[in-house]
């Protein structure tokens, strides 16, 4: 269970166990939604995820569906026409 009401993100795992685009997310987030393990691992701070500003700058950084925000009060996912995962 996450305590996000507002937002999720949903990372691909190949994205998650790669360092360089873990490095690069949690670098590019404004509101550090994104951490990095000692293995160098991306994590998700889910006390942050509400603070997100949809600016879409990890999903930018990542390759192109690796990366997605959910808007979790209308089901919208960005990128734009992108699926939610198990949807």
């Amino acid at each position: 269970m996450t305590d996000a009401l507002f937002i999720d993100v949903e990372v691909d795992a190949s994205v998650a166990q790669d360092r360089e685009l873990a490095a690069k997310l949690t670098e590019v987030c404004p509101v550090d939604i994104f951490a990095q393990s000692d293995d160098g691992a991306l994590e998700i701070v889910q006390e942050n995820l509400d603070e997100c500003v949809l600016c879409e700058l990890c999903i930018n950084a990542a390759p192109p569906g690796t990366v997605k925000v959910i808007k979790l009060y209308s089901g919208e996912t960005l990128p734009a026409g992108a699926a939610v995962a198990g949807g």
